[in-house]
């Protein structure tokens, strides 16, 4: 084992399974799949059983060989980090992080499937992660009814919309920043965005085991905002939010996710509504839910609007089901993300909703596209278009 990559606490962690099983019973992948090669306990006991020294006479055998290695790294990649194994765990193992190193520890052996290397080939040539031009990154500003003449772009502003790759570059989720431009903007938000000076955040290396790549992104985005003189950065991307607080330095930047800043808005009532019937239910983001505990605020969002009424999931919250869209699983096995959108559209529709509300755009894209292709009469929206719905203006 690369010991160097992991804490004292983690390494101690694989001995902590008690086997009880619980992370497989949360585990979408292995849901959607029925392969338990996917859940947690498999990754904890198979990297047990190939640790070094003690462990492994324990265990019996010969080390794991390359083959065997790749093989193993095939079932780590194809997994969302949505964290729910970590929150299911009876023993408090710290699941999600140290897949995020058993991750890095399969990139330094060179046992990964090939197409994690389109991630970092994208980023270092075009600074996105779909390798698209950067001078279209604020493309979808021509969108809005009355485009401003500066299209968000100012040299100094109070805040700063970091839009992120998939709202940026992919027309479904274009959507969302343009709804959220016009939020802000009747709002009187004083707001740039970075146009092409917006770099990824680093999210995609992170997942892909290469978080060391990550820090020349870091390092770009941090003073193209400070350029601006901003003092708060505001993200309608729950991943681009995650990697910001945990992966970036301190900066003295006020850092929000869009339901946040929403619901800061609408409590100052600096937002004109109007009523408009629509019975929603609401998905938690994984990255905005279990990992940075978010819940309420886009809860008091909906509830803010008026006409919108509120129905929970049967699972929601820290216990909600994944999208099937995070871990760069779509790139990695494209029919299983499928399968897990299918699981969480299913439990969608038993609520009885006209439409599900999220905050994140990559959530939006995998339940939109299911639906979209088993044709289902089900809306798809993040919370900025639905407040934008709500606008009065």
């Amino acid at each position: 084992m690369n010991n160097r990559l992991y804490s004292k606490g983690q390494l101690m962690s694989l001995d902590a399974c008690t086997g009880c099983a619980a992370c497989v019973e949360a585990c979408p992948a292995v849901g959607a799949s029925g392969d338990g090669r996917l859940s947690g306990f498999y990754r904890l006991d198979w990297r047990r059983r190939a640790g070094a020294g003690r462990l492994r006479r324990l265990f019996g055998g010969r080390p794991p060989g390359g083959e065997a290695w790749r093989a193993f790294s095939e079932t780590v990649f194809r997994c969302t980090l949505c964290g729910n194994c970590a929150e299911v765990c009876p023993a408090g193992i710290g699941l999600k992080d140290l897949w995020l190193n058993l991750r890095q520890e399969l990139v330094d052996r060179g046992d990964y499937p090939a197409k994690v290397e389109m991630i970092g080939e994208n980023l270092a040539e075009s600074r996105n992660v779909f390798g698209e031009d950067q001078e279209d990154r604020a493309e979808w500003v021509e969108d809005l009814d009355e485009p401003p003449d500066d299209l968000f772009i100012k040299e100094q502003a109070e805040v700063v919309y970091f839009t992120g790759c998939v709202a940026s570059f992919f027309p479904l989720a274009q959507q969302i920043p343009v709804a959220l431009a016009e939020v802000l903007e009747a709002g009187q938000v004083d707001f740039t965005l970075l146009g092409e000076d917006e770099w990824c955040c680093g999210f995609p290396l992170l997942g892909a085991g290469s978080l060391p790549a990550a820090r020349e992104l870091i390092e770009h985005n941090l003073e193209m905002v400070k350029a601006k003189g901003a003092r708060e950065v505001v993200f309608a991307c729950p991943s681009c939010y995650m990697m910001w607080r945990e992966h970036y330095p301190e900066a003295g930047l006020k850092l929000s996710h869009a339901t946040q800043f929403l619901d800061g808005l609408l409590a100052s009532g600096r937002l004109p509504l109007r009523e408009r019937e629509l019975t929603v239910t609401y998905h938690d983001p994984c990255d905005l839910g279990r990992a940075a505990r978010v819940f309420e605020a886009p809860r008091r969002v909906i509830r803010a609007l008026p006409g919108v009424a509120l129905v929970e999931l049967a699972d929601n919250r820290e216990k909600c089901l994944c999208c099937g869209g995070g871990g760069n699983l779509e790139m990695i096995d494209q029919a299983l993300n499928a399968k897990i959108a299918g699981r969480k559209v299913e439990q969608v529709l038993a609520t009885g909703a006209e439409a599900v509300v999220s905050g994140c755009q990559q959530c939006l894209r995998t339940m939109a596209t299911h639906a979209r292709r088993n044709k289902l009469p089900l809306k798809v929206m993040d919370v900025a278009q639905l407040v934008r719905a709500s606008l009065d203006i």
